[in-house]
């Protein structure tokens, strides 16, 4: 206990041990270890610009439904439908609290249900159904615009465990949202008897899951835990340890809860005795040194009877939510305290109480501003705005009364550095790196502990045996039992890795001849404005930057047209994630270039793009596409995918889909009859299993494609890492790009893994150069892509083999290998507009 002290009173980082360690302290130690989280806190207070200041949420409580899937021991606001009156409030029961709230002076509409009671609960389902909603989220998002647009508070939302897909949904109508760990002690919900025993949403690794992609999806949150639940000092230190890592990745979690356990009657854990109130106060000190500046702490004023002090000596900073409206639904036997009088407990403490807004001022100043992270959508950034002071802070005085949430429809204006296209090419970059280097991408460090461990290892298993399986029935090598097999032949060098060229130069000749195909084309990025943070990505901007720029409809419909005119048949549109891309800007962007070239097949949008474009239009994924077809929209890039194996996507990217989502937008164009291409970018912190794990992937892919009477993939694209500008590699976490070996055997391997289901294997030229695109030609590959036009995403990465290619120089990549060129259309058809020249565009 002495050394951890001392370790508390002099800053150190604590680890595991001594935070266990330290929640035993009482008497003398305990107020040793408060007092070095008070000064912990008071550091902290000054960093966030606040000295002096302890805040709190004016709020509305709306208990949007008591019914849960979940069956926590110790809960009383989750209750049986015979109970309840209706499964769900109404929206205008929604409305007439949150009305209340408003003249009261509140500011907050603290959403609180239960887990997805229709999995569990006919009459929750049926509910939905009869009112249009097809689930819980669906019906939290009706309700929380309405709030916002009717009475102008700011919805905070606790829905429960959430995926990657409704945190997205769910971020344009909510300043934050929150969820708590309660604990990561796994035994508590696995044993039977335990107080989550028979809760689905209670796994810790589940709700840790969650507490990532709310940080990957940039949404201020709130969490915390619960004590006093039958958990060991050393299980609530880990659960601390826990919250303080992911909230080091991200940067998102704005506030620890350290709430403790309260025994209630009618529940299976009526006979616990409440958790002590200094125990509680050593948790509050120790989660105080814990935790990064930056993240506030938090003890429910209404849970500690009159020992508000002693919580404030403990390092808290915030009392949470106060209500003069509606009561505590999850702790009915526990009022709110009065305003007033917890603002006098506040000044005894020596502190002046200051009300916030559910965003934790430095996430309301940053997102207001603009800042690297986009911690508030565009849509609710004005009703944030009309409530805050400059300072972040709630201001007081303000009017609360409904403000528009959905943005006016229509067009944008080119603005940024428009000519980058051709200036990459002649002038460069501006900054070798983002001017958010250090913070957008997340904690370098902590990123660090993530990466797959060991180099790729080169295997000693039978490559003869391999290669004559692969030759004879290379379907085979995707089945789990021939793993050792494939990863041979992944791994395989020399003589070995000639052979395995050999057989899929041989397998190609079979699926598609000897014709190199290529598509006369051209790529229009229309915006590389993007907060989504992805670590290898060069091309992404700050709507502040030197290079950052956006593409009107009419600027892009006059590429389409200068296209046209030298002879292409195709465009391919992507962009980044631009937050002020207006609900119909896609498919402006479509509409515009059928309108201007009719003819013109358009090929866009990457699967994250149509992702985050029906989350903000809160329609289904399938809808969205149905729609862009409509549209124009001809195929969709199957870009976005880098590896399909989300223990690598996360280190790759902060913000990007989830594998799943990946393959749930593929498929559901697929069944919609669009056809798209397949990717894989390779050579970063990957390893060959990744590579067999993601063409194992596509495979089972296109199988459903097919079987649900769909072409699917019209190719797969091999792409190589480039990494000279790429964030990840002046990191110092990325390897610097693919070897020469690690491409020859991606594109083989892909010709022999997809034979019979994907007929084309398509070499980057960019990326790849002259002499790499001769090597895999002669290694399975057909396909040269196109003539591109402008190619801005490679170039800004570091790429050095242009941005453009004429016919002439295409048929001679054919020629060097000894091949003749052939012009395509995107889904490979013979050209009924062939182009023997290239005007320059």
């Amino acid at each position: 206990m002495r050394r951890a002290l001392r370790r508390a009173t002099d800053g150190v980082a604590l680890d595991a041990t001594e935070a266990a360690t330290l929640l035993h302290a009482r008497g003398d130690d305990l107020e040793t270890l408060m007092a070095a989280a008070s000064r912990a806190r008071d550091a902290h207070l000054v960093a966030e610009g606040r000295e002096g200041l302890v805040t709190y949420s004016r709020k509305v409580f709306v208990p949007l439904t008591r019914l849960c899937r979940d069956r926590c021991h110790y809960c009383t606001f989750a209750t049986v439908p015979h109970r309840l009156d209706s499964p769900y409030l109404e929206r205008d029961e929604v409305l007439e609290i949150a009305r209340q709230g408003a003249a009261a002076g509140c500011k907050e509409a603290l959403f609180t249900l239960g887990d997805r009671p229709e999995d569990r609960w006919s009459a929750a389902a049926e509910w939905l159904r009869a009112r249009g909603y097809d689930s819980t989220v669906d019906y939290v998002r009706s309700c929380a615009i309405a709030v916002l647009e009717e009475t102008g508070l700011l919805p905070h939302l606790n829905p429960g465990v959430l995926s990657w897909s409704e945190l997205t949904r769910l971020k344009p109508v909510a300043p934050s949202m929150g969820m708590m760990l309660e604990t990561t002690a796994e035994r508590l919900w696995r044993d039977k008897g335990g107080p989550h025993f028979g809760s689905p949403d209670k796994e810790p690794a589940v709700r840790l899951r969650v507490l990532t992609d709310a940080g990957r999806v940039a949404v201020p949150f709130t969490s915390g835990i619960l004590i006093g639940i039958g958990e060991t000092r050393a299980e609530r230190a880990e659960s601390l340890l826990a919250l303080r890592r992911v909230a080091r990745q991200y940067g998102h979690v704005q506030e620890i809860i350290v709430q403790n356990f309260r025994a209630k009657p009618d529940t299976a854990m009526r006979g616990m005795p409440d958790a002590d109130l200094h125990d509680l106060a050593a948790t509050i000190a120790v989660a105080r040194l814990l935790m990064p500046s930056g993240v506030s702490v938090q003890a429910p004023p209404n849970l500690v009877g009159d020992e508000q002090l002693l919580m404030l000596r403990a390092g808290i900073d915030d009392w949470g939510g106060v209500s003069p409206v509606t009561p505590d639904h999850v702790n009915p036997e526990s009022p709110w305290p009065q305003i007033e009088a917890l603002a006098a407990q506040t000044a005894e403490g020596g502190f002046r109480l200051r009300e916030r807004l559910t965003a934790y001022p430095r996430y309301v100043r940053n997102g207001l501003a603009g800042d690297s992270t986009q911690w508030l959508d565009l849509r609710v950034a004005a009703h944030v705005a009309a409530l805050s002071t400059p300072d972040g802070l709630a201001a007081e005085d303000a009017e609360v009364v409904g403000r528009e949430w959905q943005e006016p429809d229509g067009g944008f204006e080119s603005v940024g550095r428009t000519d980058l296209h051709r200036s990459i090419d002649t002038e460069g970059r501006s900054d070798e790196r983002r001017g958010d280097f250090d913070t957008v991408y997340g904690d370098w460090d902590e990123l660090r502990t993530q990466l797959p461990t060991g180099a790729p290892e080169r295997l000693d298993a039978d490559v003869r045996a391999a290669l004559r399986l692969a030759g004879s029935n290379p379907a085979a090598l995707l089945e789990e039992t021939n793993t050792a097999a494939a990863m041979a032949l992944m791994t395989c060098d020399g003589a070995a890795l000639d052979e395995l060229a050999g057989i899929a130069d041989g397998l190609r000749r079979d699926a598609v001849g000897d014709d190199v195909t290529y598509i006369v084309n051209r790529n229009i990025n229309f915006s590389n404005i993007c907060y989504v943070g992805c670590r290898f990505c060069a091309f992404a901007q700050r709507e502040r930057d030197a290079d950052a720029y956006r593409l009107s409809p009419e600027e892009v419909a006059d590429r389409a047209e200068e296209a046209w005119r030298a002879g292409a048949t195709e465009v391919c549109m992507q962009g980044g994630i631009d937050p002020r891309l207006p609900v119909s800007g896609y498919a402006d962007l479509v509409r515009a270039v059928r309108q201007r070239v009719p003819e013109m097949h358009v090929h866009a949008f990457s699967p994250m793009e149509i992702v985050s474009a029906a989350a903000k239009a809160g329609v289904s994924i399938a809808d969205w596409l149905a729609e862009l077809k409509e549209a124009g929209l001809g195929s969709i890039p199957g870009t976005a995918a880098e590896i399909l194996d989300d223990d690598v996507r996360w280190v790759l990217t902060k913000g990007k889909l989830p594998a799943a989502e990946w393959i749930e937008v593929i498929s559901t164009a697929h069944r919609l009859g669009i056809p798209t291409t397949s990717t894989m970018m390779y050579g970063h912190v990957d390893t060959p299993e990744h590579w067999l794990g993601h063409l194992r992937t596509l495979a089972r892919v296109q199988d459903t494609a097919r079987e649900n009477g769909s072409d699917g993939f019209t190719e797969f694209v091999p792409l190589p890492f480039v990494h000279r500008n790429a964030p990840i590699y002046l990191a110092g976490l990325a390897r610097p790009g693919p070897t020469r070996r690690d491409n020859r055997a991606v594109h083989a391997m892909a010709r022999v893994l997809l034979h019979g289901r994907v007929d084309n294997v398509q070499c980057s030229w960019v990326k790849l150069g002259d002499d790499g695109t001769s090597e895999v030609l002669n290694g399975g590959a057909n396909d040269l892509g196109g003539t591109l036009m402008e190619e801005t995403i490679s170039r800004m990465a570091g790429s050095e083999h242009g941005s453009a290619r004429t016919i002439e120089q295409l048929h001679e990549l054919a020629a060097r290998v000894g091949r003749t060129a052939r012009q395509r259309t995107t889904t490979y058809g013979r050209a009924g507009r062939v182009q023997l020249g290239l005007t320059e565009v």
